[in-house]
């Protein structure tokens, strides 16, 4: 592999330094140079296969690397520019997650059971940032079938928080954000069936967006456990940027059946550069109205943030939305235990020993739910999904945590306490799963360090309401960001 490019110094914070690397750019700088022809993609591919090559055997991010075919994407998006072609998201490293479909490599979703599987195509957001000019740097870890809170399996192993080796960064993304945190690319694609996006990204002091169903399509890949709650995540190191790159894959597929049934106007990134309006209307619930067990230091960063918000100026009351008491058990459980069993449930009685032992409980139990257990779960979702909507009467915007601890012992599935209440295995992970059944905007953004690591401020809206989450995030990140250079 011999290519000549030039080298970037690397600033990492000892002094004045000539020229950034691009790992210290952002996705959109770094569209900009390629495009511009400051730079070369294939100068920028050089720059992460070597960052790829030195750090990621530590913390296990990337499971699938071959720098010669990032190479050899990187030339044609060079030569594409060069033929006068205008690529957005020109020379852009971004990282897939090992669930999603990218053409000729192997994608496994953490398991043995397709450990000899090799996408036939691109997955549909793939295919689009490869017509944007994006480059894709590899496939990262997650755990097994994208359904545990800890990034392991017994395919590839354990992903590392890069902080803290001994630690997980969370999952089921926890390769992407790991990745991500690490200069291992400028954006990264998840996915988020309760939160599998946004709590890695508040572990790893990301911005981890999960859109409203069915604005980013997957028409086509694996089978989804999680049906009907499971979207396309996006992760990225600024709210611009996220914002961004939704603008980018955010589309209209008539083939994806969560697609919605009218034109939706989501210019997010415009919305990301200007404040809302100060007469939005937010609401900041602590516990989501649900008794939600949270460590005590982290509620208390989140809550100075707020007090922030509303010192300078927003609209804030504490409210929590009126749904019942059994959303406090995640309902939405036995769906994803029925949706294993039906996709998985004959390889298990074949193959028991090639299945994580948590995933296989979970599979186990999924035989056992009957269709009147499945059919209560489904209205118990209409109520929740009705509670949240007359919630949004009042509000416009909703803020609360978006993880009740920070990231724990890598060997362990689940932290064994939280507000020192002995911790069941979902415990760390209630924030997050009843947006994914209302289908609405969630955007974690890092607001604070606790005990040395970040943590998040989640943010949600109606359906479809996107931008106004986009615009809030970034008028948080702006916020913080002057505070601390006071």
């Amino acid at each position: 592999m011999r290519v000549k490019a030039k080298r970037f110094a690397e600033d990492d914070g000892g002094g004045p330094c000539r020229m950034t690397a691009p790992h210290q750019w952002t996705a959109q700088e770094c569209a900009v140079r390629v495009g511009q022809r400051s730079t070369q993609a294939t100068e920028v591919a050089v720059h992460f296969i070597e960052r790829v090559t030195r750090i990621n055997p530590s913390i296990n991010a990337l499971v699938q690397f071959r720098p010669d075919d990032v190479l050899r994407q990187a030339r044609e998006v060079d030569a594409r520019i060069d033929a006068g072609e205008h690529l957005p998201m020109a020379g852009v490293a971004v990282t897939v997650k090992d669930n999603l479909w990218v053409e000729a490599y192997t994608v496994t979703q953490g398991s043995r059971l397709f450990k000899d599987f090799v996408a036939p195509r691109d997955a549909w957001v793939v295919q689009r940032l490869r017509a944007l000019g994006a480059v894709v740097l590899g496939i990262t870890n997650c755990s097994e079938f994208a359904c545990k809170g800890a990034t392991d399996n017994l395919v590839y192993g354990t992903t590392r928080h890069p902080e803290d080796l001994k630690r997980t960064p969370g999952g089921s993304s926890g390769g992407a954000v790991a990745a991500l945190a690490s200069g291992l690319g400028l954006l990264a694609l998840g996915t988020d069936a309760g939160g599998s996006v946004r709590r890695p990204a508040a572990h790893t002091a990301l911005v981890g967006h999960k859109p409203s169903q069915g604005l980013v399509p997957n028409p086509w890949g694996f089978g989804e456990p999680n049906y009907g709650v499971s979207v396309v995540g996006l992760l990225a190191k600024n709210v611009a940027d996220c914002a961004w790159f939704f603008d980018q894959v955010g589309d209209f597929d008539g083939s994806d059946a969560s697609a919605p049934p009218l034109p939706v106007d989501w210019q997010a990134l415009q919305c990301s550069l200007r404040a809302p309006s100060k007469d939005v209307r937010i609401a900041w619930s602590p516990r989501l109205g649900c008794g939600f067990a949270i460590d005590a230091d982290i509620r208390l960063a989140i809550e100075q943030v707020v007090d922030r918000l509303a010192s300078a100026g927003w609209n804030v009351a504490q409210a929590d939305p009126p749904w019942g008491e059994s959303v406090s058990t995640y309902p939405m459980d036995a769906l994803q235990h029925a949706g294993l069993h039906a996709l998985h449930g004959r390889a298990l009685q074949a193959a028991t020993t090639e299945i994580d032992p948590h995933l296989k409980a979970q599979i186990e139990s999924g035989a056992l739910k009957s269709a009147s257990d499945r059919a209560s779960v489904l209205r118990a979702r209409d109520r929740i999904q009705r509670d949240l909507g007359t919630f949004f009467s009042n509000f416009d915007l909703l803020l609360c945590p978006t993880v009740p601890v920070i990231p724990w012992d890598n060997t362990s599935i689940a932290p064994t306490h939280v507000e020192g209440r002995t911790a069941g295995l979902r415990d760390h992970a209630v924030f997050t799963p009843l947006f994914n059944l209302c289908g609405v905007p969630a955007c974690s953004v890092p607001v604070a360090t606790v005990r040395g690591f970040p943590v998040g401020l989640q943010i949600v809206a109606p359906r479809f309401q996107d931008p106004l989450v986009f615009a809030f995030a970034g008028l948080t990140e702006r916020l913080l960001a002057r505070s601390s250079t006071v």
